[in-house]
C-alpha cells in the first residue's frame, strides 16, 4: 500500500541586531524545511486515528549545538543532543500561536514567536515541542530544523513556523 502524504514544517527565521541607538535592524533572513522525527509522526497518527491525546499548546525552542537533526530525535534527547539554548529573556520556550488552518497549512504568521537573546550565542536551529519549560525532556518533539547558516551574536530572533500537508 502506498498512501503517501508529505508532512513538514517550514521555518522562516529573521534575526536582528540592535544599533547603538537601540533600534533593531534585520541582520539575516533564512527559510528552511524541517525534519519531522518519528516521535512527531507517531503523535500525529495517534491523535488523528487512534484517539491519542491532543496537545493544547506547542512551543518553539532554539538550539546552540552544531547539530544535525535525526529522525530518531525525541523531546527527551533534544535538549542535550542539540544543545537547547536558554539564553533568551522569555521565561519559557516561546508559544507557537498558530492561526487558522487553510489549504493544508497551519502557521503562526499572524503572531511570530520572538526570542530576545540575553547573552551572545550562536543559534543553529529551532524545534517545536509540547513542553514549555526550557530544557524540558518530557513531551513530544514534533519538528526540528537546522538553519542554513548559524545566527551569530544576534539580539532578537523571530520565527514564523508552519506545517504544510500535501497529498502526493
Amino acid at each position: 500500500m502506498d498512501a503517501t502524504l508529505k508532512c513538514g514544517m517550514t521555518y522562516e527565521v529573521r534575526s536582528y541586531k540592535r544599533s547603538k541607538s537601540g533600534r533593531l535592524w534585520l541582520f539575516d533572513e533564512d527559510i528552511v524545511h524541517n525534519l519531522v522525527p518519528i516521535e512527531g509522526l507517531n503523535h500525529m497518527l495517534a491523535t488523528e486515528f487512534k484517539g491519542g491525546a491532543q496537545i493544547g499548546t506547542w512551543y518553539l525552542a532554539l538550539f546552540e549545538g552544531n547539530y544535525t537533526p535525526s529522525a530518531a530525535d525525541t523531546a527527551a534527547t533534544f535538549p542535550a543532543a542539540a544543545g537547547e539554548s536558554v539564553a533568551y529573556a522569555e521565561a519559557t520556550r516561546v508559544a507557537w500561536d498558530e492561526g487558522t488552518i487553510a489549504i493544508g497549512v497551519l502557521d503562526n504568521a499572524s503572531n511570530r514567536a520572538e526570542f530576545t537573546m540575553s547573552s551572545v550565542v550562536t543559534i543553529y536551529g529551532a524545534a517545536l515541542l509540547s513542553a514549555s519549560a526550557k530544557g524540558a525532556t518530557t513531551g513530544i518533539l514534533s519538528s526540528i530544523a537546522r538553519f542554513s547558516s548559524p545566527k551569530v551574536g544576534v539580539d532578537v530572533v523571530r520565527v514564523t513556523a508552519g506545517y504544510v500537508l500535501t497529498s502526493a
